[in-house]
C-alpha cells in the first residue's frame, strides 16, 4: 500500500552531513586564519584613531542616534552594566558554535549553508580589518564614552592596544558580533518551523545593544557587517526546503505510477460492449423484479 510521508516523519538526508573530523579541521583553520589576519592590522595606531574621528564625525553628519544615549541607559544601573559586559565576553563566540554544531547534527544542509555564509562574512570583514583599522569610540576621548569593560568588569581585552597578545583592538569595522549574531537568526529561522523561530532575531537585537552602549563598535560597524551578510546571503542561497526532504527506505514512492499488470482481474472495468458480467453484478431473474 502506498503511503505518504508526514510532517512528522520528514528528515534532511544523512548523507549531505560532512564528515565530522575534515568540518572541525576546516572550522579551526579559519579561525587561526582570521585570527593571524587580524594581527597584521595591529600597530597602526594613528591611521586607527584617525579613522575613528571620520567615522564619529560622518555618524553625526548623517544624524544617527548618538552612542552616548545607548550607554546613558546602561549607565542607570551597575548590575545591569555587568550583566551587558558578561553578555558581550561569554555569548558571541559560544553561541556561534552551538549553532553551527546543532545545524550539523539536525540539518546537515543547512549547515554547510550557514558555514559558507560565515566564512564569506568573516573573510570579508577580514579585508575591511586590514584596509581600516579603527579605534573603538572606548578609546576616542572625544565621544564622551567610557570603557564599561575596564571599569565595571569583566573585560575581554588588554589594559593597551600594544600590550594585547589576544586581539586586535583596531578591528572594530566591521562588527562580527552583530554579523554573526544575525546569522545566528537567520540560520535557525531558515532551517525550522516553529511559530516561535522569529525571536531569534532578539539575539542580534540583544547585540546590537550590548557592541553599542558598552563603546565597543560604533552604529556604522553593525551597518556595515549587516550590509556584508547581505551581500554574502544573496550569493549564496538558502537550501530550498523540497530538496531537504527524503523518503525512508521502506516506504515506496507515492509518486509512481502503478503497474496495470498488478490489478486483480476481479477488479478490472469490464469494456462497455463486452458480454461478459462480473461475479460482484447480481443478475436479475427472468421473472422480473419483485
Amino acid at each position: 500500500m502506498n503511503a505518504r510521508i508526514g510532517p512528522a516523519e520528514r528528515k534532511q538526508e544523512p548523507s549531505a552531513r560532512p564528515p565530522l573530523v575534515r568540518e572541525l579541521l576546516l572550522v579551526v583553520g579559519l579561525f587561526l586564519v582570521y585570527k593571524l589576519g587580524r594581527q597584521l592590522a595591529d600597530g597602526r595606531t594613528g591611521e586607527a584613531f584617525s579613522n575613528a574621528h571620520d567615522v564619529w564625525n560622518f555618524e553625526r553628519a548623517v544624524h544617527l542616534p548618538s552612542e552616548r544615549a545607548v550607554q546613558g541607559a546602561l549607565l542607570h544601573s551597575d548590575t545591569l552594566v555587568h550583566v551587558v559586559n558578561t553578555y558581550y565576553a561569554t555569548v558571541h563566540f559560544p553561541a556561534t558554535v552551538l549553532f553551527l554544531a546543532w545545524l550539523y547534527w539536525r540539518r546537515p544542509v543547512h549547515y554547510v549553508w550557514s558555514r559558507r555564509v560565515l566564512t564569506a562574512l568573516t573573510g570579508a570583514a577580514l579585508v575591511l580589518h586590514l584596509l581600516v583599522p579603527l579605534a573603538p569610540p572606548r578609546m576616542l576621548a572625544s565621544t564622551g564614552l567610557i570603557d564599561t569593560g575596564r571599569v565595571f568588569g569583566p573585560s575581554v581585552y588588554g589594559a593597551s592596544p600594544a600590550s594585547d597578545q589576544l586581539s586586535n583592538q583596531f578591528a572594530a569595522m566591521p562588527s562580527l558580533h552583530v554579523g554573526w549574531a544575525l546569522m545566528v537568526a537567520v540560520g535557525l529561522i531558515a532551517a525550522t518551523r516553529s511559530r516561535w523561530r522569529w525571536l531569534w532575531l532578539l539575539h542580534p537585537l540583544m547585540t546590537l545593544f550590548v557592541v553599542v552602549s558598552t563603546a565597543n563598535h560604533y552604529w556604522l560597524d553593525a551597518i556595515v557587517a549587516v550590509a556584508l551578510l547581505g551581500v554574502a546571503l544573496a550569493f549564496i542561497r538558502v537550501p530550498r526546503r523540497g530538496s531537504l526532504i527524503v523518503r525512508s527506505s521502506k516506504e515506496p514512492d507515492s509518486s509512481a505510477v502503478p503497474d496495470s499488470s498488478a490489478v486483480p482481474e476481479s477488479s478490472a472495468v469490464p469494456h462497455p460492449h463486452s458480454s461478459a458480467v462480473p461475479d460482484t453484478v447480481p443478475l436479475v431473474s427472468s421473472g422480473g423484479s419483485r
